[in-house]
């Protein structure tokens, strides 16, 4: 992944979308706001999603997290 200048990202915390749209507007909404769901802001760290075509699943991962 390129890297991305921080200063651009978005804080996902700044985004507010309204649960009462419907599921297609809110998924609109969502990245009409964050610009790019693979790579934001959480406070001070920046978040990029990666895939792997035979890396571990979301679920492992989050396994591993809790079991530390």
């Amino acid at each position: 992944m390129s890297s991305v200048e921080n200063d651009v990202l978005i804080d996902i915390r700044d985004v507010s979308v309204d649960k009462n749209l419907p599921k297609e507007e809110r998924i609109a909404e969502y990245v009409r706001q964050i610009r790019n769901p693979l790579c934001f802001k959480c406070g001070k760290f920046t978040v990029q999603v990666r895939f792997t075509q035979n890396g571990p699943t979301l679920e492992d991962c989050l396994q591993r997290l809790v079991a530390l």
